[in-house]
């Protein structure tokens, strides 16, 4: 697949890459990274990147705009998204061609070309990958999309402490870190917390609830969100927080946004995209997100948690 993928892009002048909405460092870093790799490769071809910026990830890279009349007869790369319902800017579909480049359970096959790896750390990982496989029939990598698909691999392996990291991962890592970025720096960004979002931590570990079971539920309100002045996005990547608490299997957070509520999953073992699917959502199995549209769900997917913990054995 890598050569059909890396035949593809040589054969196209256009290439437009997406990723999911609501990104992360993994899908700035796939994105952005592969982006990156294909202008060094070939400065000849036009490659756009689209979507939503997110402000929080700017220290990463810019996205570009483009018209609708760009994406005649170009070459569309959507990475890092499961579920078409998730892909970010839904102009994805006037192009040419779709290639589907991902590490979640490929549950959503659309595309024209797949290539999905469900035992890659990251779609960062999976870019790397492709790089090394077409190094010598073309491919470069710059510095710039080193630091990219670097980030990309920390954010989604947590600074490489979830069992998805591998051997692989940590024989990639130590060589994107020959290349010369700053790491340091690149931490700072990735990590520094202000102030105010510091606060809510002490809120979510004050104010958790913890099962017999060992599942976690946190509920926050606009009205927190509003006394502690934090955005929806910034709250959720607290969700990760609760990863050391004894006893915890599973947790989940319920933040209240404009039209509903957004369920943030995690887990230390029982599989959980399943019930993430089942309220709108989807993700790998340790770590989901869905979407309620009703405090009165929120009982029912903390019974779901609860069945899958009671199920589940070491």
């Amino acid at each position: 697949m890598k050569a059909e993928i890396l035949e593809t892009i040589k054969s196209y002048n256009t290439i437009i890459l997406h990723r999911h909405v609501r990104p992360d460092p993994d899908a700035y870093g796939s994105q952005c990274g592969l982006a990156e790799i294909l202008r060094t490769s070939f400065p000849e071809k036009k490659v756009y990147t689209v979507g939503k910026e997110e402000e929080s990830l700017s220290y990463l890279a810019g996205l570009d705009q483009v018209s609708d009349e760009t994406y005649t007869n170009a070459l569309v790369i959507v990475c890092d998204t499961a579920n078409e319902a998730r892909i970010c800017d839904n102009r994805y579909t006037l192009g040419a061609k779709i290639i589907k480049i991902d590490h979640h359970p490929n549950e959503d096959r659309y595309g024209d070309m797949l290539w999905v790896d469900t035992n890659a750390s990251s779609c960062s990982e999976m870019i790397y990958e492709f790089y090394l496989f077409g190094k010598d029939k073309g491919l470069k990598l710059s510095e710039k999309g080193a630091r990219l698909l670097f980030a990309g691999i920390v954010g989604d392996t947590g600074r490489f402490l979830y069992p998805s990291t591998s051997d692989k991962t940590f024989s990639y890592v130590s060589e994107l870190i020959t290349y010369n970025f700053n790491r340091t720096e690149l931490f700072n960004d990735m990590y520094d917390v202000p102030e105010n979002v510091v606060r809510l931590q002490g809120y979510v570990l004050q104010h958790f609830e913890l099962s017999p079971e060992g599942v976690g539920k946190l509920v926050i309100k606009k009205d927190i969100l509003d006394q502690f002045q934090v955005k929806v996005s910034e709250a959720s990547q607290l969700v990760s927080s609760l990863g050391g608490v004894k006893n915890l299997k599973a947790w989940a957070f319920f933040i209240e946004e404009e039209d509903n509520i957004r369920v943030r999953l995690r887990s230390k073992g029982p599989v959980i995209n399943g019930i993430a699917k089942k309220y709108n959502g989807g993700g790998h199995p340790l770590a989901s997100g869905a979407s309620i549209h009703s405090w009165d769900e929120v009982d029912l997917v903390v019974s779901d948690l609860i069945a899958v913990c009671k199920e589940y054995t070491d």
